[in-house]
């Protein structure tokens, strides 16, 4: 018998849309693209944040809809602004490929587990571009570990948090963040999977480079496998 994929036993630990922000029904998402090849985008992707944010509300305001989501295995170049992500000569290194999902919505927007777990770890990752704070719960189903992480919450997120605390799922564990306290985007919950932390702690690569794609998306599937939005 086949066994089953990392992405198949997350696929069927929800049967229906399993909500990660608050106050959200599944029908009041609408998807976004913000890769390299939306020419929209090509003409905002080094501006401020403030300007990203009016892009997009305006893009929301014209279907409809309360949040945006989209990302995964999407290829980016909002990313060059920030030097973390790209420290190399050769472009095949530079990390641009982003492996989690995004929620745009409002600062202040209640985050919560979408499964119980317990926190694993915590940090404020506070360089430009960086998740600001984050946070990330371990979960143990069907005898099979992994871990959910939660990036560009409010600093005020952190406190009183401590590794090992049990965790209920939709319990609410964090808001989102503003510009200032969230590595400078547009508010918005970056949410992604892994299998394997490879030795991280209150952090963990959100953005890939095609040398390692192949790698970190089977450690890191499809976030909405699981949300089903």
């Amino acid at each position: 018998m086949k066994s089953e994929t990392f992405a198949e036993f997350i696929a069927g630990l929800t049967t229906g849309f399993t909500p990660v922000v608050a106050n959200l029904e599944q029908g009041e998402y609408a998807p976004i693209d913000l890769s390299e090849n939306n020419p929209e985008i090509l003409k905002l992707e080094m501006l401020s944040s403030e300007a990203f944010s009016v892009f997009l509300n305006n893009s929301l305001r014209k279907v409809g809809k309360k949040a945006a989501y989209g990302g995964y295995n999407e290829t980016r170049n909002l990313y060059k602004r920030s030097n973390l992500f790209n420290r190399n000569t050769e472009e095949f290194l530079n990390r641009n490929i982003h492996i989690g999902l995004d929620i745009w919505a409002a600062e202040g927007t209640a985050v919560m587990a979408v499964l119980d777990g317990k926190i694993h770890s915590f940090r404020d990752n506070d360089n430009f571009g960086d998740y600001g704070p984050t946070i990330i719960l371990e979960h143990e189903m069907k005898g099979r570990k992994f871990y959910t992480l939660y990036g560009h919450l409010s600093r005020k997120s952190l406190l009183g948090l401590e590794a090992g605390q049990e965790i209920a799922q939709f319990q609410e564990i964090a808001q989102l963040g503003e510009p200032l306290e969230n590595g400078d985007y547009a508010p918005h919950l970056h949410f992604q999977i892994m299998e394997d932390l490879m030795g991280n702690s209150g952090d963990f690569p959100g953005v890939a480079s095609k040398k390692e794609i192949e790698l970190y998306l089977k450690n890191c599937p499809d976030p909405n496998l699981l949300l089903k939005i």
